[in-house]
C-alpha cells in the first residue's frame, strides 16, 4: 500500500494521505547524500535520526537568540486526547486551475495513527526545521528522510496516536535560525529534484492546510510566503499567518522585502481546539486568503516584491520565546496541499 501522488499539466502538486501499514518498530531511512539514519521508538513515542542534517534552516525573521534546543522530558507532549473538533471544511479547496483537491483528506478522516506524518502526508517536497541542533544552525530532515509509513519522527514531529494528524511542537527555548529569535518545527517548500522552492511570482501558487492549534504561549505563526532569492536580498517573509491564543486568526504583510514594516490584518476567529482551514494564495501581486471555505480576502502585494521568488513554509513557528522546555506551541494538521499553475 502507499500513498497517491499525482501531477497535472498545470503542475498540481496532491499532497494525498493513505492508511499504511506500520511495519516494524524500526527503520533505516536514506539521507540526500545516501546516508542510513536508523530510526528507535523510544518511550515518548517518537524516533531519532541519527543522519539528520544541521544548519540549512530558514533565513527568516529578525536576530539570532541563540536558544539551547534543550527538549522536554518524559513523554510526547503531543498526544492530544481530545476530540479533534468540528471540521469547517475549505482546506482542501481549490477553485481555481483544475477544480477541487483532496489536500491529504481535508475532513481529517482516513489518517492513520499508526504511521509516520510521513505515511499520511506525500511529504517528498518538504524539508523538516526542527528546534534542536546548534545555536543558529537548527538540525534540518531532508525530504528522503520524512517519506514513507516509517519516515523521520521524533517528539517535535509525528504522527498524533488519537486522530492521525501530522503534528509539531517546539519548546520556548528551542534553537533558532540566524535571522530569527524563534524557534519552530516546520516544513520548506522543496522541489521534486530535492532543491529548495524558489519560484517567480508569475502564475498562481496556492498553499492550503486543514489544521488545529491546542498549545499556543500566545500567537504562531502556521503558514508564510517567504522570499527565496531576488533582489534586493532579504531573508524576511512576504506574509505570514498567524494564530492567536485568544483564537484571532491574522495575516501579517510585509511592505517592502526589508521587512521590519508588517502590517497586520485581522482575518478570522476560530476557538483553540477547533479545526479550520486556510488556503493562501498568490497570483501576479494579489495575495488571497480564504478561512474555512469562506470568500476571498484580497491584498495588494507591493511592487517592492517584484524581483523577488517565494517559497511556501507550513507548520509550527512559536512566537515566543523563553527558558522553558516544557512551554511551548502545538500544531496539528489534517491535510497540507500545494499548487502552481499559470
Amino acid at each position: 500500500m502507499s500513498f497517491a501522488h499525482r501531477r497535472t499539466a498545470a503542475s498540481r502538486i496532491l499532497l494525498s494521505c493513505a492508511a499504511i501499514g506500520w511495519g516494524s518498530l524500526s527503520a533505516a531511512c536514506s539521507g540526500g547524500d545516501g546516508s542510513n539514519a536508523n530510526m528507535t521508538w523510544d518511550d515518548a513515542g517518537g524516533a531519532q535520526g541519527d543522519a539528520a542534517s544541521s544548519g540549512s534552516g530558514d533565513a527568516g525573521g529578525a536576530s539570532s537568540d541563540g536558544g539551547s534546543g534543550s527538549t522536554p522530558d518524559g513523554s510526547s507532549p503531543g498526544a492530544d486526547s481530545g476530540s479533534p473538533g468540528s471540521d469547517s471544511g475549505g482546506g482542501g479547496s481549490d477553485s481555481g486551475q483544475g477544480g477541487h483537491s483532496d489536500g491529504g483528506n481535508p475532513g481529517g478522516g482516513n489518517l492513520n495513527p499508526n504511521v509516520a506524518p510521513g505515511g499520511n502526508f506525500n511529504l517528498t517536497l518538504w524539508e523538516l526545521q526542527e528546534p534542536v541542533g546548534s545555536p543558529g544552525s537548527p538540525t534540518t530532515i531532508p525530504p528522503s528522510m520524512l517519506t514513507g509509513p516509517n519516515g523521520f519522527h521524533d517528539m517535535y514531529f509525528f504522527t498524533d496516536p488519537t486522530d492521525g494528524s501530522m503534528t509539531f511542537w517546539d519548546p520556548e527555548n528551542g534553537v533558532t535560525t540566524p535571522n530569527s529569535n524563534y524557534p519552530r518545527s516546520e516544513l520548506r517548500e522543496m522541489t521534486a529534484g530535492g532543491q529548495p522552492a524558489d519560484w517567480a511570482t508569475t502564475g498562481t501558487h496556492k498553499l492550503s492546510a486543514t489544521l488545529k492549534a491546542t498549545q499556543i504561549p500566545d500567537h504562531v505563526c502556521v503558514g508564510q510566503i517567504h522570499l527565496g532569492t531576488g533582489t534586493p536580498a532579504s531573508t524576511k517573509p512576504l506574509l505570514e499567518l498567524f494564530y492567536f491564543a485568544t483564537g484571532a486568526i491574522t495575516l501579517g504583510i510585509e511592505q517592502t522585502p526589508a521587512g521590519g514594516n508588517e502590517i497586520q490584518h485581522p482575518v478570522g476567529n476560530v476557538p483553540v481546539g477547533t479545526k479550520w482551514s486556510y488556503v493562501i494564495g498568490l497570483s501576479g501581486s494579489t495575495i488571497s486568503l480564504v478561512i474555512n471555505g469562506g470568500a476571498a480576502q484580497t491584498f495588494p502585494m507591493s511592487p517592492t516584491f517584484a524581483q523577488e521568488n517565494m517559497y511556501f513554509k507550513a507548520g509550527d513557528y512559536d512566537q515566543s520565546v523563553g527558558s522553558s522546555a516544557t512551554v511551548g506551541a502545538k500544531v496539528q494538521f489534517y491535510a497540507l496541499d500545494v499548487f502552481h499553475g499559470p
